[in-house]
């Protein structure tokens, strides 16, 4: 990947809920995109996994891993909240990144 385009293997993201950019595959409905999403834990509407982060209960848009190939931080993330401020929802960025269109770097697997 690119670092200093800011795009990181899909490995390396956070699992923990924090929204993220990450660029979609190129599939034979569309080229690759860059969407918002974030790692969700679990619950009463799916499994864990990849969400667009405009899903919410009764319609989740779920990515598949082999669907994401990289991520970057939104932009300005990294901003410490105030202490006992309560945490606001991401915004999605103003002008969205354009998406990663390079040879991936590192593989989690075979590809089969």
């Amino acid at each position: 990947m690119a670092e200093a385009d800011g795009w990181r293997p899909m490995r390396t993201a956070p699992r923990d809920g924090t929204r993220i950019l990450v660029t979609t595959r190129p599939v034979e409905q569309g080229p690759a995109e860059v969407d918002m999403a974030y790692w969700a834990k679990a619950d009463r509407h799916g499994m864990e996994g990849w969400r667009a982060a405009d899903s919410h209960p009764g319609l989740i848009v779920a990515y598949a891993e082999p669907e994401l190939k990289c991520w970057m931080p939104l932009p300005g993330a990294g901003a410490a909240p105030q202490p006992g401020a309560p945490a606001a929802p991401a915004a999605r960025p103003a002008v969205m990144p354009k998406p990663y269109e390079g040879e991936d770097i590192e593989t989690d697997g075979s590809g089969i």
